[in-house]
């Protein structure tokens, strides 16, 4: 039931009833044990698939372009495919890997605000035709290398309250739109919509409605041109909360009546990336070094003013791997310790590191554990996005394997919905629950 992130094929555990994802992790924690304590994922598929219906139910008007550089497992892309979502690519590699599984070229978009010549001409050969732009610059490489371009001008959003890191890094001004509807005239490039993101860190829903108000004016202003606009794409943000997602439908769906009516002709689009995956994947990780220190010492651990110690643990997966979106966000997972522990064990103040020894390695800085020996494991839920990296040579650990399971009642959801493991998902292989294998899983793990 191995599956790595290059493998052709893969296979999938279904889960009898009864079996939950504890369940899955304990059998695989045992056997790590005993063969080298690697760290490693476990993908519940069946999660993904929870999350797409939620999407239909709440949003279904708004068609879902999953953004893959957000986690490009093939067994994601494939079950996504096969769902029926359209894919946003940043690179030449991300409109390879979602070809291979025969989805047509109308369903991939090209999202990346700085491409390489290169990537516009493998899109053009490929028939990838839309493509965010925000500047003159990238317009003239457009125009240079992709004929058949169908751009859609990419505008910035703000935080309305004011947090200057929630603000977007890309995206043009209102002001500028009309100079790049002006340049495209000149180039013959077509304009077909308009793209804005609004920031999973912006904690209101109301800067929706300045966003699609500036949309629906580049919108005029294109028609002025003689443009024929029919896509508007809301981007990403989408925390994988139902509650998020229907405050955010509440927000933009009168607007979107109001601005881009229903018979309008405009499709509007998304760009989810975390939304599908995040609480799709756990990783497990081995304590592999352990340090006590003085509470009053400066050791990331805090100063408590107690007299007990702290532990600074460092375990075998850090930002130079799995958590290198810790780099750049904070860490939206809380550790939990694996082992059984008494309710009424003392707690000590600790930090997490990772196995570089790089004080940027630092995953957690302050929190509370028993005290853990090395060689016990810590399990960290909603890490499925930002988190599959091939390992970086800081460090020779190995990449975490991936273990994907399913419950039979997702299963059956799935073929429900028309999908079968013989029509587009042609690289899933569906094995027993894995609780009932034995520990030795060379007999079942499947080769490309």
């Amino acid at each position: 039931m191995k599956g790595f992130i290059e493998d052709a094929n893969y296979s999938v555990g279904l889960l009898d009833e009864g079996t939950h994802l504890g369940n899955v992790i304990d059998n695989y924690v045992y056997e790590h044990t005993l063969t080298g304590k690697n760290a490693f994922f476990v993908g519940d598929l069946g999660k993904i698939v929870k999350k797409h219906s939620q999407w239909q139910n709440v949003v279904a008007q708004i068609k879902p372009f999953y953004t893959v550089k957000c986690n490009s497992a093939p067994a994601v892309l494939e079950i996504l495919a096969a769902l029926g979502t359209g894919f946003a690519c940043s690179s030449k590699n991300e409109m390879a890997l979602v070809q291979e599984l025969g989805v047509s070229p109308e369903n991939i978009i090209d999202i990346s605000p700085c491409k390489q010549s290169s990537q516009i001409k493998y899109a053009a050969k490929t028939g990838v035709n839309i493509m965010s732009c925000d500047n003159e610059v990238e317009l003239k490489k457009i125009a240079r290398n992709h004929p058949n371009a169908k751009l859609l001008l990419h505008i910035a959003t703000e935080d309305i309250s004011g947090d200057e890191e929630s603000n977007m890094k890309f995206g043009t001004t209102l002001k500028n739109c009309r100079h790049l509807l002006e340049c495209a005239k000149e180039l013959d490039v077509q304009i077909v919509g308009v793209k804005f993101h609004v920031s999973s860190s912006c904690k209101e829903p109301q800067v929706y409605i300045h966003a699609l108000s500036d949309a629906r004016c580049v919108f005029d202003m294109a028609e002025e041109f003689g443009f024929k606009m029919t896509i508007l794409d809301i981007g990403g943000g989408f925390t994988g909360s139902e509650f998020q997602l229907q405050e955010v439908n509440h927000v933009i769906s009168p607007l979107l009546d109001v601005y881009f009516p229903e018979g309008s002709g405009i499709k509007v689009i998304s760009e989810p990336g975390s939304y599908y995956v995040s609480s799709a994947f756990t990783l497990a990780v081995n304590i592999i070094a352990k340090k006590v220190v003085e509470n009053d010492v400066s050791s990331g651990v805090g100063k408590t003013g107690s007299n007990e110690p702290a532990f600074m643990y460092y375990m075998n997966d850090g930002v130079y791997g799995s958590f290198a979106s810790k780099l750049s966000e904070n860490l939206n997972t809380v550790p939990e310790v694996h082992k059984k522990y008494k309710k009424d064990a003392p707690l000590f103040t600790s930090s997490l590191w990772g196995p570089s020894c790089d004080e940027l390695d630092q995953i957690v800085e302050n929190c509370l554990l028993p005290e853990l020996n090395v060689g016990d494991w810590l399990i960290f839920d909603n890490m499925g996005a930002d988190t599959l990296h091939e390992p970086s040579a800081f460090n020779d650990f190995q990449q975490p394997t991936i273990y994907y399971m399913m419950s039979f009642s997702d299963w059956y959801e799935m073929q429900d919905a028309g999908i079968t493991s013989d029509t587009m998902m042609k690289n899933f292989f569906f094995v027993p629950s894995c609780i009932q294998l034995s520990q030795d899983d060379s007999s079942f793990s499947t080769e490309a």
